[in-house]
């Protein structure tokens, strides 16, 4: 059985994409032309009758370059300063390119208390459906202006994964600097075996997990893994692949072998709040 057949009619796409696919390595500066691609695959994504979200980073990253600085922030109330500059121009730059295809957008900034919050939740995920019900691809991101320690994701890769399971999506994808998951890490171990698919996440998955700390991003492997565990739990294939070229994601939902792809299990009376009170964090 091709295990990457049923990815042709998903419906719900979740498509998170981390700050090392949206700039350029050598200078932080938003890569433009990635960004086309990106919105005008989206978009077209949506043309089909898909519900499209797109978990964007960034937005630190964008402040940081605006504001000058070259290394990245690690105090808590800078970083929130470089997101808060960040934020508007990232938005801004989507808004404009997506108008480029006349498809509307929205942004929802998120923290760990929305989910938290039986309301807030409830008010999170009526928008989300309202949204969908009216044609427009959401754009969310961590609220990194005012979220605490306490009560932050920390990584957009586990902020997907939730939100995944809070719209009931049944497809989430993870572009990052990476081809997959690997037995070992492939930039320092020449008998690293690349893993195509993971039918179950156990402890020899977790042991693979090579932590990843590039300039720009924040999660690695570990993050995704956890992830994966969050979206198969609550019904959603996960595949995390490399963004280099986001044309991937079409290749992802045609089916070919890109990637590596974690098979849903919903798990039954899954409960969302039972991943978010115990999964790890990474600040």
């Amino acid at each position: 059985m091709d295990k990457r057949k049923s990815l042709k009619d998903k419906k719900r796409i979740i498509i998170k994409i981390g700050s090392s696919s949206l700039t350029h390595p050598g200078t932080g500066n938003l890569d433009f032309i990635k960004l086309e691609k990106l919105i005008r695959g989206l978009t077209d994504l949506r043309n089909q009758g898909k519900d499209v979200v797109l978990v964007t980073s960034g937005a630190i990253a964008v402040g940081r370059k605006a504001l000058g600085l070259v290394e990245k922030p690690t105090d808590r109330s800078l970083k929130q300063a470089c997101a808060a500059v960040g934020q508007a121009r990232l938005m801004m730059v989507y808004q404009k390119l997506f108008a480029e295809y006349n498809q509307i957008t929205a942004q929802i900034l998120m923290t760990k208390y929305t989910m938290v919050d039986d309301l807030s939740r409830k008010n999170a995920l009526n928008t989300f459906d309202k949204l969908f019900a009216m044609g427009v691809i959401p754009i969310v991101n961590e609220n990194d202006t005012v979220s605490t320690d306490e009560l932050d994701f920390g990584d957009n890769d586990t902020l997907s994964a939730i939100v995944t399971a809070l719209v009931s999506a049944d497809m989430l994808i993870l572009l990052s600097d990476i081809d997959g998951l690997y037995t070992d890490d492939p930039n320092t171990c020449s008998n690293a075996k690349f893993i195509d698919y993971v039918d179950e996440i156990d402890e020899s998955i977790y042991s693979m997990a090579k932590a990843t700390n590039g300039d720009l991003g924040t999660g690695g492997m570990a993050t995704k893994i956890s992830a994966a565990k969050i979206a198969n739990d609550s019904g959603a294939d996960m595949v995390v692949a490399n963004g280099a070229d986001v044309n991937i994601i079409s290749e992802i939902l045609s089916g070919e072998q890109v990637g590596t792809l974690f098979l849903n299990h919903r798990v039954k009376n899954f409960n969302m709040m039972d991943y978010i009170t115990t999964v790890q964090y990474h600040n």
